[in-house]
């Protein structure tokens, strides 16, 4: 189905968006380890990272790992012949929450719900 291939092709390239990031966050990490070069008082070092920023990449790691999951979701939902049916109600999920966020597993109603 050619709506298939479109929104397949869109996840795709969110994927490797997520992908790119995920990458990036890594890298910035490791950095700030190294540079931190096993420092135990770090949060004293006014040069230095702190435990801080460390925390704070972490997290945008974890949550980039929590958007790929969901992107990798949609992907196999579109696959199964699942995608676009909200995972509460069993309804179709409208294509403009689609649009906005390819990856949604509810519907709106569900979602404030």
């Amino acid at each position: 189905m050619e709506a298939d291939a479109a929104i397949r092709g869109r996840l795709i390239a969110q994927r490797s968006a997520v992908l790119a990031r995920l990458a990036a966050l890594t890298s910035d990490f490791d950095g700030i380890v190294a540079a931190a070069g096993g420092a135990a008082d770090d949060e004293h070092d006014p040069d230095g990272t702190t435990a801080y920023e460390r925390q704070h990449v972490a997290a945008l790691i974890e949550a980039t790992r929590a958007r790929l999951a969901e992107v990798d979701g949609a992907l196999a939902r579109l696959a199964a012949g699942s995608y676009g049916i909200c995972a509460r109600c069993g309804h179709e999920i409208a294509a403009g929450r689609l649009a906005a966020r390819p990856a949604a597993t509810t519907c709106i109603g569900c979602a404030a719900g």
